[in-house]
């Protein structure tokens, strides 16, 4: 009899099975397809694919040089985000990982420098685009925006200290002939010691310069100096050093790699971790308003259940989530969504003791004012406190906003991002129209343009309180 096979289709599973029989290269490409095709989508199916395939990305790399490390990672992490800039926690990921190098760095910097048993000042010259440094403003800024007209380009500067610089009667003395500069009064000795001195005896007084420098005072610009455990700061030339011990550099291999490891237990317990806050939140007799299939919000719901009994309406999320909500209510957990990929099971909240009752999107409003507490999930949450959530979130947030009704959001701390939404419209993603109008409805479709956005943004204000993992 022929042997049947079982065709898998392409997802986060699928990927991490291929991925440990492929080389780095390959693996990248072919999780770029998958953004592309929108075949893992959602923050953590994103965000665990991201994590693992830049584990592989540093086990592979061979070089001896953090710097090239750094660079390495930079430029695997903008591939990826430019191949879905929606899916915002794959950049998040990358921007973690980054830091956790230079943070390991900076610490094997640190003991590099405590075992030679001396300090060496570090240069007096400024590196030009160091990539440790915030890079300066781009020129080609719109003419709207304000900051066109302050931003400027690097210029190759090299500072030189020297003490014939600095004149006696508060200026000091600009190299380029410019002439004299002010310089700031340094703070009183009062304000950074123990004894207080005997002119200043009241609030009056702190304010006055005294003749004494301070050794708090703000150095000039262009002078760098040790941090405050008398150790060098951090620069690309250092970084740069730590190539030429092979063992140090396996030891931050090594301490990355585990740092990512410790990143991906993080994603399998962010839900563990928000749900220990449900007893905080829900209490008894109440009555929650949620939304979408979100699992975050299950196991919430599910914990505060253990000692609370409450009532759950639950809004359908027609036509992108309505069949994933009701496996839900039916199931504890989706249909083929890639978040199933994680294996995570949760119990119905009928099996728990919870009422539960569906109902459709149009009835949100008339049931508001029956409604205690509202807690959606989030697909990402923006620089200024405004989240991009599932379609229909934005209105759920404004009819509790109209009824005085308070709106929680659970979010994990890997869905955090440092996008300001300056154009609402390049967030929103829009899907299949025709799951809103079907393409049987011919005389209908050819006189109205049918949308179906994927997601809403909500903003801040209608926001009463974040949960995160922390």
């Amino acid at each position: 009899m022929p042997s049947t096979t079982i065709a898998v289709a392409p997802g986060l599973s699928s990927f991490l099975k291929d991925m440990k029989n492929h080389a780095v290269d390959a693996n990248i490409e072919h999780f770029i397809s998958l953004l592309k095709r929108r075949q893992i989508r959602n923050s953590r199916p994103c965000a665990i694919a991201t994590a693992t395939l830049l584990r592989n990305v540093v086990t592979e790399f061979r070089e001896k040089d953090v710097v090239k490390l750094l660079d390495r990672i930079r430029r695997v992490g903008q591939r990826l985000t430019a191949a879905q800039p929606r899916e915002m926690a794959v950049g998040n990921i990358v921007r973690r990982v980054l830091g956790l190098i230079r943070e390991i760095a900076e610490e094997g910097a640190d003991a590099d420098n405590s075992d030679a048993g001396q300090f060496s000042p570090p240069h007096l010259t400024q590196t030009h685009n160091d990539s440790l440094h915030r890079p300066a403003l781009s020129s080609h800024i719109s003419t709207m925006s304000p900051l066109r007209h302050v931003a400027t380009q690097p210029q190759e500067n090299t500072f030189h200290r020297s003490e014939s610089s600095t004149s006696s009667e508060g200026t000091d003395e600009r190299e380029d002939g410019l002439g004299a500069l002010p310089r700031r009064p340094p703070l009183s000795t009062s304000l950074t010691s123990g004894a207080a001195s005997s002119a200043n005896t009241s609030l009056f007084g702190l304010l006055s310069s005294v003749n004494t420098p301070s050794p708090m005072a703000t150095p000039p610009a262009g002078y760098q100096t040790p941090n405050s455990t008398g150790k060098p700061t951090l620069t690309a030339h250092n970084l740069t050093g730590l190539g030429d011990s092979s063992l140090s550099y396996k030891n931050i291999k090594d301490d990355v790699y585990q740092g990512i490891d410790e990143l991906l237990d993080e994603l399998d317990q962010v839900d563990e971790q928000i749900a220990a806050y449900a007893l905080d939140h829900i209490h008894s007799n109440e009555i929650i308003l949620t939304h979408t299939s979100s699992q975050t919000v299950q196991k919430f719901l599910l914990t505060a259940a253990k000692k609370r009994k409450f009532t759950v309406v639950h809004a359908e999320a027609f036509p992108n989530d309505h069949d994933d909500t009701h496996a839900t209510i039916m199931t504890g957990r989706k249909g083929a969504d890639e978040e199933s990929d994680t294996n995570d099971f949760f119990k119905p909240l009928t099996a728990a003791g919870i009422t539960v009752i569906l109902i459709p999107d149009s009835a949100i409003f008339a049931i508001m004012s029956r409604v205690n507490k509202v807690i959606l999930a989030t697909h990402t949450v923006l620089a200024n406190g405004g989240l991009v959530a599932a379609a229909g979130a934005r209105m759920i947030a404004k009819a509790a906003k109209m009824h005085q009704t308070p709106v929680v959001v659970v979010s994990g701390v890997y869905k955090l991002s440092p996008v300001y939404p300056f154009d609402v419209e390049e967030l929103i993603e829009y899907g299949d129209a025709g799951k809103v109008v079907g393409y049987d409805e011919g005389d209908l479709v050819e006189k109205i343009d049918v949308i179906n956005p994927l997601f809403d943004y909500v903003p801040a204000d209608l926001v009463d309180l974040y949960i995160t993992n922390l």
